[in-house]
């Protein structure tokens, strides 16, 4: 073993990083179920579009993952998203065990058929989802470390980066998503015009703010001595 392997294995680690990893693994598992939700985003006077409620998990994960990109570094962003298929998988897997369990008779049949409702999604859509968050996030990481440029990066441009990389990324996932899920079910191109416009708005009015915050939140964590309770 290489000394500065074994000084990276003996460094302990980062108190926000921690803390961000345990919240991104719940929000990969909990996306999918606030999914089945929709709700509407008022467009000036265009009236408004549908957008299902999945989205503020999913940004969630943006910022999360730009937040440690900026304070660790692009590899660590990208080893988070990677390791966030680990509680998907997982969650996956015990919701088809689940279901193949065979329900009590005591149970409504109303409560059981909202269960399946949620949960038994066809295979399609469970392909689907991780392949767009794959690609979706770690696209999100790579724009907004190479809109970083060679310095900080910090204030205005630092909210620019990350609304310009989750509108991007966003609009990427949206047309994985739905082509994987439903193309030749339906006609998807209002579906996808609709999803990518709400995407996008939510990414400029919510994402700056939210990563500037969990930014400073992170280093208020980072900056606590060893052991004080916050």
């Amino acid at each position: 073993m290489t000394d500065t392997a074994a000084t990276a294995r003996a460094l302990p680690m980062a108190r926000s990083l921690f803390v961000i990893t345990l919240l991104y693994g719940g929000m990969t598992v909990i996306a999918g179920v606030l999914a089945f939700k929709q709700f509407a985003i008022p467009i000036f006077d265009l009236g408004t579009i549908k957008v299902e409620s999945g989205i503020l998990a999913f940004l969630l994960l943006v910022v999360m993952s730009s937040t440690v990109s900026q304070l660790h570094g692009k590899a660590a962003a990208d080893r988070l998203v990677l390791w966030g298929f680990l509680p998907l998988a997982f969650s996956i897997g015990l919701i088809w065990i689940v279901l193949a369990l065979p329900a009590s008779p005591q149970m409504p049949t109303e409560n059981l058929d909202a269960f399946n409702t949620v949960h038994a999604q066809t295979p399609r859509i469970m392909a689907a989802g991780p392949v767009a968050y794959g690609v979706s996030l770690l696209l999100n990481v790579w724009i907004f470390n190479k809109l970083r440029g060679k310095g900080e990066g910090g204030g205005f441009w630092l909210m620019a980066r990350g609304a310009i990389a989750s509108a991007i990324s966003q609009a990427i996932d949206t047309l994985i998503f739905i082509t994987l899920a439903f193309y030749g079910e339906f006609p998807i191109g209002d579906l996808l015009v609709g999803q990518a416009i709400a995407k996008i708005v939510l990414s400029f009015a919510l994402v700056p703010f939210l990563i500037a915050g969990a930014i400073a939140i992170a280093k208020k964590l980072d900056a606590q001595p060893a052991g004080e309770a916050s």
